[in-house]
């Protein structure tokens, strides 16, 4: 650990101390060269409390550089921050007014990511510091003085003192799990078209790292630009593709260890495999990658030469006909030329599908002969996209080329299935489960091309599913702005209980002319938290801690009366303590030793008397009366409750759109395109106000209440939900592209009868959630992983059909996840997992 020996200090003291040791220098340099070099005391208490707001009571994420880089932009608005307060001081109701809108405006900035949220409590203070008395326009200068140089020099000691390791950045993970699929991609195109537990491991490892409990706050890409989003876009595309990549198991034409020629749907017969040797699987087809992955059992993949291959491998007439070729030959994937795809050199072997409730014998390996398979060709422009997409993360070659071949393959092989043909069911299936592998390799590459250049990406993809990468910066930072300026919305919440309660502080301080009234808005600033139960906690201990500061306090002004030279010589010494012990304590103990602090900084500007520690003690009791007020009436649970209205929501928006795309699919007209795609809109809203739910939920404690009222702990897996209504958004998408026919009525009748079962599941976990005022309530559904009915196989039916069924038998998966452990927790229930 540089500058800081942290042999000298307890581990949970190091980082706290490294920090408490930068926020002193810079207050104690730029407070005693203005009091005491160059007899400025307004720029002296300026330049202390700019380094106190930014270095202290924010919390701006990331290493000392990159949190330099967000106080060097942060300058301007200090400035106009004191300026405001300066001017709006003149009369109570102006410094209220401004209060209300300024206040309101910072806390909502935090729809901006974990930078502007992180600065705001230190940018309140640059307001309230001027809006008290004495009303002094012609000391504005002195003030932007010392706030300027509090700033600056904060700037350079975050840059250049105690430098930190800079942490893998999002965009090193997600090229990471891109380079992880590509591999898995690869393996599932040769024998034994499988991945071992050990494959398995690394692809929920992989994953887990681009979730954001996962990522360091300043890296998780949240901002509204186009870079930003596509980089969130990135890393949600990869881990859909790596939970897809281990549902692919062995294909329909590979023989098996138990003498069937690998998966067959369920409750049908499994077809005979020709002889030849066998070879172990050790993916099972009921292994889900979301599962702890066993900790034995890994095998390694054979090298042996392959066995012959199954005699009922998939047949097209666009394809030529089988001959054998040696284990060492070229390999080939189709293209499209015009109509019919051609022939180019790629690896042999098919791709395989096993769904997650399919067989789990394993299969023996495949001879290297056979025609080329369209879902093997598609898995290597998969491989080869990933890769490209790894590429184009870490040096930002566009990774174009390989999204035309991929899309060029995918196009084959969504043609094959808009019409019925004679391969066999499971061939369909199969080409299903890797079409979806397909789209969200895409989705990826395109998304990977625009984070890594903007709107001069190579790559145009889709415009409803990259609806960003048109609008300018000004246009989205509107569009995140008006997506959560509404009651919903847990930003708009915060802003509005922190802008409430500053402006009551406010009129309070100057109706009752509390003298020092700062400090009470300070204090309603600090204790007022996102649900009640959390204020009234942290209020207690304030409380207790301020009493106690204020007797020291009282204690020390007593003794050393106006000797300033006593407090200038403790303050730096304390100032130390006071930054490196509170954060690891608690609020009972920062708010004691900062008592104490603004008592010893307040005795070098007037004549000190024991009396200043009873009107700090009596500030922060009114400011944290006010916090309590206005946490108990504006929305008292935080984000507890608008998770689970949200998430209910967005289950609830999920279910309309499953029900409509399969009467569309089901159609036996032809389907139009569908201009503005609607109902995704509401969808996409609904998934983006879950999202801000659950960020704000990582952060929150129990729920209201306490342990008294928990049942029994619930397990809810909330980013399942999430993961949910993005799959929704993005399969009813691909499904909707024009022009496809529809299917004919046995086919018809099952897509129908299976996307209202998936809605009615949606909705039954939706109302488990958020029960109506007159729906009974009822513990969360444990539902299986499969979807009953998936395996049906109705005469003639195409590829799309086979589609449908696979994303719907998908989202089962994903609801599955949602409750695995417990019930829900109700309107008064237990806290729910995070």
């Amino acid at each position: 650990m540089s500058g800081v020996p942290a042999g000298r200090l307890p581990a949970p003291y190091a980082a706290p101390g490294r920090r408490a040791l930068q926020v002193t220098l810079v207050a104690a340099a730029g407070f005693y060269l203005f009091r005491y070099g160059l007899d400025r005391p307004a720029a002296a208490v300026y330049a202390l409390f700019a380094a106190v707001a930014l270095g202290g009571l924010s919390r701006i994420p990331g290493t000392g550089r990159q949190r330099a880089g967000v106080v060097l932009r942060l300058i301007p608005v200090g400035w106009v921050l004191v300026t405001a307060g300066t001017w709006l001081s003149v009369r109570t109701w102006s410094a209220a007014a401004g209060m209300l809108v300024i206040g309101f405006a910072l806390a909502f900035s935090a729809v901006g990511g974990p930078r502007p949220a992180g600065a705001a409590p230190g940018l309140q203070l640059l307001y309230i510091l001027p809006s008290f008395p004495p009303y002094q326009p012609g000391a504005l200068g002195e003030r932007l003085l010392g706030t300027t140089t509090g700033m600056a020099l904060l700037v350079v000691t975050e840059a250049l003192l105690f430098p930190e390791p800079d942490p893998p950045p999002y965009r090193e993970r997600a090229a990471h799990a891109a380079s992880v699929a590509a591999r898995c991609a690869r393996l599932l195109t040769t024998p034994p078209y499988a991945l071992t537990r050990a494959d398995v491991r690394t692809v929920r490892e992989a994953g887990h790292r681009l979730r954001s409990l996962s990522v360091p706050e300043a890296d998780r890409p949240a901002g509204p630009g186009v870079r930003p989003r596509a980089l969130a876009h990135t890393g949600l595309a990869a881990r859909t593709l790596l939970s897809r990549l281990p549902r692919l198991c062995t294909p329909p034409d590979a023989p098996t260890q138990t003498g069937t020629s690998g998966p067959t749907a369920p409750g049908k017969p499994p077809r005979p495999a020709p002889n030849g040797p066998a070879r172990p699987r050790t993916t099972p087809g009921t292994y889900d990658a979301t599962d702890p992955p066993a900790a034995s059992g890994t095998t390694e993949r054979p090298t042996d030469p392959p066995a012959a291959p199954a005699d009922h491998t998939e047949r097209s007439p666009a394809l030529p006909e089988k001959r054998p070729r040696p284990p060492d030959a070229g390999t080939r994937h189709p293209a499209t030329t015009g109509d019919s795809p051609t022939e180019h050199t790629t690896r042999p072997g098919t791709t395989p599908d096993t769904p997650a409730h399919a067989t789990t014998a394993p299969p023996a390996a495949v001879e290297d002969t056979g025609p080329p398979d369209i879902a093997a060709a598609v898995l290597t422009a998969v491989a080869r996209l990933a890769d490209g997409t790894a590429g184009c993360l870490r040096v930002g070659t566009s990774p174009v080329g390989e999204y035309k071949e991929l899309a060029a393959v995918r196009a084959v092989l969504v043609a094959r299935g808009m019409v019925a043909s004679a391969a066999a069911p499971d061939v369909l299936r199969r080409h299903a489960a890797v079409l979806e592998v397909a789209d969200a390799a895409l989705a990826m590459g395109a998304a990977a091309d625009l984070a890594a250049h903007g709107r001069r990406a190579a790559i145009v993809g889709p415009p409803e599913r990259f609806w960003y990468a048109g609008p300018r910066a000004p246009a989205l930072w509107w569009h995140r702005v008006r997506g959560h300026a509404e009651r919903r919305s847990v930003f708009f919440q915060n802003a509005v209980r922190i802008a409430l309660a500053l402006t009551a502080a406010r009129l309070v301080a100057g109706v009752d002319t509390l003298s020092h009234g700062f400090w009470a808005l300070l204090a309603t600033l600090t204790l007022t938290r996102t649900t009640v139960e959390e204020t009234w906690s942290a209020i207690r201990s304030a409380l207790v801690g301020t009493l106690a500061g204020a007797l020291v306090a009282g204690g020390t002004l007593a003794l050393a009366t106006t000797h300033t030279t006593v407090y200038a010589v403790v303050l730096p010494l304390w100032m130390l303590f006071a930054f490196t012990v509170g954060p690891v304590k608690g609020v009972g103990w920062a708010q004691g030793l900062f008592t104490v602090l603004v008592a010893l900084v307040f005795a070098q500007l007037a004549p000190p008397t024991w009396q200043l520690a009873e009107v700090r003690l009596l500030d922060v009791v009114v400011g944290s009366a006010i916090g309590a007020v206005f946490g108990l009436l504006a929305w008292p649970r935080g984000a507890q409750d608008e998770l689970r209205f949200a998430s209910a929501e967005l289950l609830r928006k999920a279910a309309e759109i499953v029900v409509a795309t399969g009467a569309a699919v089901a159609r036996r007209e032809p389907v139009p395109a569908v201009p503005g795609a609607p109902g995704h809109r509401s969808l996409r809203h609904a998934v983006i106000l879950a999202e801000s739910a659950y960020v704000q939920f990582q952060s929150e404690p129990a729920p209201f209440g306490g342990r008294g009222r928990t049942v029994a702990p619930a397990a809810v897996d909330w980013q399942a939900a999430l993961m949910a209504g993005h799959h929704t958004l993005w399969g009813s998408q691909r499904l909707l592209e024009p022009p496809h026919t529809g299917l004919g009525p046995p086919a018809a009748g099952t897509v129908s009868r299976l996307g209202d079962h998936v809605a009615g599941r949606m909705l039954l976990i939706s109302a488990a959630l958020d029960p109506g005022g007159d729906t009974p309530e009822a513990p969360l559904p444990r539902l299986g992983r499969s979807l009953a009915g998936a395996g049906a196989e109705p005469p003639g039916a195409p590829g799309l059909y086979y589609a449908t069924v696979s994303w719907l038998d998908s989202l089962m998966a994903d609801l599955s996840r949602i409750a695995r452990a417990g019930p829900a927790p109700g309107p008064g229930g237990g806290a729910p997992a995070r």
